[in-house]
């Protein structure tokens, strides 16, 4: 292919490269787990220094041996249950052979992809409980020199040891068991929802914990489907120990309790963006009924506003309820996808004075994201999409209109704000509980560079990550990678920056819809090259220069063309109804109306999705959905959505596909430097780069003098994020939830709060108002009251140049 030839390096292996050993004490989830015992794999089939990954161990079986593989790739399913070492058939001797449990992992026609298995453990030795149920089953010894009557009391304490076990085992055992269990089922509880009723008065209970493609699943709200993953992927979820990370995506992607390794094992993600964050154009039922009215809904602030007048607020959290389910994240997973990236905004944990949204609601959904995770094997890139003030002033920050976060006279206040929300969701997700499943976190999504400053911007990165590792600690396994966005100032301004940082990455939206429009459709797209030609040397370049790089979103969108892809009502570009002077280009109905598509249409999108992965290398896609219009009944703007590209053949069923299909003349070589990766060095940063970068700034583009501005003090009470309500089930229940919801408890700052005395600025004020530095009360009560900001629309960023 001429011009900038590009090949990505891809590795298909779970290949470990830290030294042998190291990575057994950073994948402990802190939780025991019963009877775990790894399973023996061909040594010379493991790169070096790789570890065996987390297996149950021996378990009851009729007439079997029972092989209990937490990430095993066959249908078959694994099963626990409190019965297994107390029913007294487990007791009797175990013969050998495959049976419904004795898994023949030759079957499988993933086993290329997978170690090769060893020789068979010898079944575990039984716990001195068996021994005891096991003595009255045992034949006595007969004996031929003792006296009848000897041998008739032998007989009868034999008959009443015999009838005292029978009692045991039929009555009090079962109370026992059904008093300490309750109402308990295969995925009880894990969000709140229940899947059974618990035992209905039976002795014993198996509970399915893990299965592969075509075995049958219990969701969460108790319904029960057929598990669909071709790709080696296994669910696992065991109510007896429901925070254990034991699930697999697919055959090649580390399992959940293995080490993901950043630079060699590829993130390919996708958003699911619209759900706990709205946006009119992912979600236009929401706000469709608003729309012909004088004062439409345009963002989730005037749509959270209109919902309340019409006593209509719980449509809001029904959204959440329905938009994004745990069968979705099941279909991800068998889409050959490994990572989700989560958009969550502040009111997720609080609201102040008159910000009207729904708060702390969308947190529990969350929590039950992070569950639904657990359960399929995918990683979470958690990313914190609004702030208090908008810091890109975009419908997605919260509410259209102007920045406010490192910008005008509230710009510190609300930094300041900000920083609070990054340090308590750092605090949750650090908790061991999470460590497997969380391991990105973007602190702040787009911030718009190009008008707040690059001062500013990295200063206020590097309190973020300063807050963020306070809260985790420092190295490989405590706590997430910190995420930075570039800001829209392209990727070759950060290279160097902050050298010895402890596991950064750095994040940057590819698209290219919203630039100048063109009459090229995809076939002509791909013919040219085009996403190879513009992304691909521009990712190689960045893992050497800066570290760890993604792209946090793009999309199949070749235009702007789509129901309120810019904001509701605005128009698009490309058929010129966009205010401004945009010049015809062609019909949006031509891309929005996926009816229409034929196959070579489709077919040229599906190349130019396989050149686009392939160019961008570590990716999420945006989104996952786009929910339907209520006057089409069909979501609006289909080049966004990997669902419906995948149900209407335009996207690639096999992400993998997408290897090699750039070529490459210079690729990023792995691995990435150790100090990158939590390793040696990690967190050194010098004290010189930390004092030349010092929060707060001195000033910001606006403001020459942070004196003369409103700022909080930091004497409030600390706000803690609730954690999920979990019920480890069974009497073999072995999972604890850390206490509360602070990883750190060393980190006891206040937060910071409006000083009592003043009066505070609207946070959403803009940049025109008149500074003051601590206003009279009832001065800026009449400033909040009476300020209706203009809904001015931030430019979108014309693309870097890398």
């Amino acid at each position: 292919m001429s011009g900038n030839p590009y090949q990505p390096v891809f590795n298909a292996s779970n290949a470990n490269l830290y030294p042998a050993n190291r990575h057994d004490e950073l994948r402990d989830t802190q939780f025991y787990t019963p009877e775990t015992e790894p399973l023996e794999l061909h040594q010379d089939e493991l790169p070096p220094g790789a570890a065996a990954p987390r297996f149950m161990g021996a378990a009851r079986n009729d007439n079997a041996n029972r092989a209990s593989f937490a990430s095993s790739q066959g249908s078959f399913p694994t099963v626990v249950g409190d019965d297994y070492n107390d029913s007294t058939d487990a007791i009797a001797t175990q013969k050998a052979g495959r049976g419904f449990y004795g898994l023949d992992y030759n079957d499988s026609e993933y086993n290329a992809s997978q170690p090769g298995l060893g020789t068979p453990r010898s079944p575990q030795t039984t716990s001195p409980y068996l021994d005891e149920k096991n003595n009255p089953y045992r034949s006595q010894a007969k004996s031929r020199r003792k006296p009848i009557i000897i041998g008739t009391i032998i007989a009868l304490a034999i008959i009443i040891a015999a009838a005292v076990v029978a009692v045991y085992f039929a009555v009090i055992k079962p109370k026992q068991h059904d008093s300490t269990n309750g109402n308990t089922a295969s995925g009880a509880s894990a969000d709140g929802d229940t899947s059974g009723k618990g035992n209905s008065g039976s002795t014993s209970e198996r509970v399915v914990v893990s299965g592969g493609d075509g075995s049958t699943v219990t969701m969460f709200d108790g319904s029960k489907t057929t598990y669909v993953n071709k790709f080696g992927g296994t669910w696992y979820y065991d109510p007896a120990n429901p925070t254990f990370s034991a699930a697999r995506a697919q055959s090649w992607t580390p399992a959940l309790n293995e080490t993901f390794n950043f630079g060699v094992d590829p993130i390919r993600g996708v958003n699911v963006g619209g759900w706990l964050v709205t946006e009119p154009f992912i979600v236009p039922a929401l706000y469709e009924k608003y729309v012909n009215t004088s004062d439409p809904a345009v963002d989730e602030w005037t749509l959270t506003q209109k919902l309340q007048a019409d006593g209509a607020l719980d449509e809001l959290e029904n959204h959440y309820k329905t938009f994004i389910t745990e069968q979705d994240f099941a279909d991800i997973a068998a889409a050959g996808l490994n990572f989700v990236r989560i958009p969550i905004p502040y009111w997720a944990i609080e609201v102040r004075e008159n910000e009207p949204f729904l708060p702390k609601t969308s947190w529990t959904y969350f929590l039950k994201a992070v569950q639904w995770a657990r359960k399929y094997g995918l990683r979470i890139n958690l990313d914190l999409h609004s702030l208090p003030g908008s810091q890109n002033g975009w419908n997605h920050s919260g509410r259209l209109g102007q920045i406010n976060v490192l910008l005008g006279p509230m710009g510190i206040a609300n930094a300041q704000r900000s920083l609070d929300y990054i340090r308590i969701i750092a605090e949750f997700i650090s908790q061991p509980e999470y460590r497997d499943v969380i391991q990105l976190f973007g602190v702040t999504n787009e911030p718009f560079g190009p008008t707040i400053g690059k001062d500013a911007i990295q200063r206020y990165y590097l309190e973020a990550y300063n807050v963020v590792r306070n809260a985790s600690g420092t190295g490989e396994g405590n706590g997430p990678w910190i995420v930075l966005h570039d800001a829209f100032f392209g990727l070759t301004n950060w290279a160097g920056f902050l050298p010895n940082a402890d596991r950064l990455q750095l994040d940057i939206h590819q698209y290219i819809c919203f630039d100048g429009q063109s009459a090229d459709d995809y076939g002509a797209r791909v013919q040219a090259g085009q996403a190879c030609k513009t992304w691909a040397a521009g990712q190689n370049d960045s893992m050497t220069a800066f570290g760890m790089t993604h792209v946090g979103e793009w999309s199949l969108a070749i235009n702007d063309c789509g129901q309120w892809v810019n904001g509701v009502n605005l128009g698009a570009r490309f058929d010129g109804t966009f205010a401004g002077n945009f010049p015809f280009v062609g019909e949006c109905s031509t891309y929005t109306d996926y009816t229409q598509y034929d196959d070579q249409w489709k077919a040229d999108m599906k190349q130019f999705a396989l050149q686009s992965m392939s160019a961008l290398q570590n990716w999420f896609f945006w989104t996952w959905k786009i929910g339907n219009s209520t006057v089409t009944n069909r979501p609006p703007s289909p080049a966004w959505s990997y669902q419906l590209g995948l149900q209407e053949g335009w996207m690639p069923t096999d992400p993998r596909d997408s290897e090699g299909v750039c070529e490459n003349s210079d690729p990023f070589t792995p691995p990435l430097q150790p100090w990158m990766t939590g390793g040696a060095g990690a967190g050194q940063i010098a004290a010189t780069a930390q004092a030349a970068l010092a929060w707060p700034p001195q000033s910001l583009t606006d403001i020459a003098d942070l004196g003369t501005i409103p700022q909080y003090t930091q004497t409030g009470a600390l706000v803690t994020l609730p954690p999920p309500t979990l019920t480890a089930s069974g009497a073999s229940a072995t999972s604890t939830l850390s206490e509360g919801s602070w990883n750190n408890p060393s980190d006891t700052a206040s937060m910071w709060v409006p000083i009592a005395t003043c009066g505070y600025l609207d946070p959403w004020m803009g940049p025109s108002a008149s500074p003051d530095p601590c206003p009279a009360p009832s001065t800026a009560a009449r400033r909040r009251d009476g300020y209706a900001p203009r809904a001015v629309i931030t430019p979108a960023p014309t693309a870097p140049s890398s």
